[in-house]
């Protein structure tokens, strides 16, 4: 049965993935590219698979990936998962933004496995993002699945839309920040940032 349904999975992949291409192949044209030129004959297929890829969070739930490796912990200090490392899309023109996520939260009860906070950045990174909503959803998912005092959540980018193209300002990094619990206050959040320095 579980090799049916990977069959199943692989052959909607496989058809979503052509479709994509297809209309990569129409970009190309309409660019003024001649897709069947030797550099570009396998370049819709590649694209379309790299798109397929990088957007693999619309189909994984937040939930399921960090559910699994929650665990009983009576600590009640600060623990910090920093330089998470993440790629995305920005969805006002599709081009990547990328740079790091840091972590934190006070155990109530229980913890997560460290990589599991990794997993849950990518869920939410491979996505047409904004950088505050892909903040903001991290938070708000530790929030509502583990039982602890306070999260907040760090996230630092470069974004090629204002690199490459428009203002074309190549140093600017933007900062964004989002917290819940204990780290309202002042002080706790100031504790958080004593330890990422």
């Amino acid at each position: 049965m579980i090799n049916d349904m990977s069959a199943i999975d692989s052959e909607k992949s496989d058809s979503i993935i052509k479709q994509i291409a297809a209309h990569y192949k129409e970009i190309l044209r309409l660019i003024g590219e001649n897709p069947e030129r030797e550099g570009l004959k396998k370049t819709p297929m590649r694209a379309a698979k790299a798109l397929y890829d990088v957007t693999s969070g619309y189909r994984r739930s937040a939930e399921s990936v960090v559910n699994s490796a929650v665990f009983e912990y009576a600590g009640s200090n600060i623990i910090v998962v920093k330089d998470i490392e993440f790629y995305s899309l920005c969805e006002h023109h599709i081009l990547p933004f990328f740079g790091v996520v840091t972590i934190g939260y006070v155990p109530d009860g229980s913890m997560i496995g460290l990589s599991k906070l990794a997993r849950l950045v990518e869920v939410f990174a491979r996505r047409l993002q904004v950088q505050e909503r892909l903040t903001q959803q991290i938070c708000d998912t530790l929030s509502s699945i583990l039982s602890q005092k306070g999260v907040i959540v760090v996230c630092e980018a470069g974004h090629l839309c204002m690199k490459m193209r428009g203002v074309e300002k190549q140093q600017s990094v933007t900062t964004t920040m989002a917290y819940s619990g204990v780290f309202e206050d002042s002080d706790t959040r100031r504790a958080f940032f004593d330890m990422i320095k």
